[in-house]
């Protein structure tokens, strides 16, 4: 029998490291619904995509108003959106063009089983389950998993599930997972430390995680265009280098100006800041991306998994402000990990 692109198949495959969001007992798979053994709570299924989002039950009522604004901008606009054209050759081509996505592909291991917590459109977790890795990924929002679940069946890829999920809710055990990934996600949340402890807690002893954040000063630039936009009604976009690429879709450009530019929520964090997280929870800093120390330029073989040293107070201010020009491309975004102790 052919392996299935459900994904709720492949949660069910995986039903030892699923528990329900609400109570935390484990789950039972009925064809059209997904049902908790311990309080009895029925979670649905559409258009293959288990919906097992619970609330979170935030102390100020109006974290769950903003969560809920961003829920619905996202549902509006999905991101990142794919090109009319894509298929499995196409997405590995341009992955692969990306330095990131091609590292984490030539680094992690087959076999691995990797979380993805806000995948949007599931770009990423597609790619990485290629090479027969396990891939979940979850977001709180309907439409883009629609997307990503939809390349999923178009392209037979049965090592990738897509699920609906509040990380600050989790749908799976602590210690899981070899790799955790939540690549601009937590910056767009009430509670970004809060976040990140919430998902740091569902990585193996010895297991990784990886956050992609927006940056206090890398962020300035887009923060300049934001203002420009507001008062010219969103004119001049082209001065967003990536609002001028010929080979993009006017879809995939709307997606990137409404995420970049319109987005309800956002916060600015530092190297230092979130290596303090990293060291709340249990993991060790292993690496920054751009590096922590100055003028260590990243390169083509980065091995993203190897430790360095974290920058001093001074090594890291210099790093971090020349990321005020540098960011200008990328949103004025930069990335963390850690490995968790044991």
């Amino acid at each position: 029998m052919p392996l299935s692109t459900r994904s709720q198949d492949l949660l069910a495959e995986h039903r030892d490291i699923v528990c329900c969001p609400k109570c935390g007992q484990a789950l039972t798979f009925d064809p059209d619904a997904i049902v908790c053994v311990g309080c009895g709570t029925r979670f649905g299924v559409s258009d293959n995509i288990p919906l097992l989002f619970e609330p979170h039950e935030w102390e100020a009522s109006s974290r769950e108003a903003v969560t809920s604004r961003v829920r619905a901008f996202y549902e509006e606009t999905p991101f990142p959106n794919y090109d009319e054209f894509d298929n499995v050759g196409s997405l590995i081509d341009k992955a692969r063009r990306g330095i990131f996505a091609k590292m984490l592909d030539d680094q992690v291991p087959p076999g691995s089983v990797i979380l993805e917590c806000g995948c949007g459109t599931g770009q990423l977790s597609n790619f990485l389950s290629v090479a027969n890795r396990t891939v979940f990924g979850t977001d709180i929002c309907l439409n883009s998993l629609r997307l990503a679940q939809g390349f999923k069946e178009r392209n037979g890829l049965t090592r990738c599930g897509f699920v609906q999920m509040n990380l600050f809710r989790p749908v799976f055990k602590p210690d899981t997972f070899d790799l955790v990934i939540s690549n601009g996600v937590l910056h767009s949340t009430p509670d970004p430390f809060g976040g990140f402890k919430s998902i740091a807690r569902l990585v193996k002893p010895r297991g990784y995680i990886l956050i992609g954040l927006y940056h206090r000063y890398g962020r300035l630039i887009t923060d300049l265009r934001r203002l420009l936009f507001r008062l010219t009604g969103d004119r001049w976009q082209g001065l967003d280098p990536n609002l001028r690429r010929r080979e993009s879709s006017t879809a995939k450009k709307r997606a990137w100006f409404m995420d970049q530019y319109k987005h309800p929520l956002e916060s600015k964090h530092t190297i230092g800041e979130t290596s303090r997280w990293l060291e709340a929870a249990g993991f060790s800093f292993v690496k920054s991306l751009p590096r922590s120390v100055p003028f260590s330029p990243i390169t083509s073989d980065e091995r993203v998994f190897e430790p360095e040293r974290l920058g001093n107070p001074l090594e890291r201010f210099v790093a971090e402000t020349s990321m005020i020009l540098s960011g200008s491309r990328e949103g004025g975004f930069f990335t963390i990990v850690g490995r968790k102790n044991v």
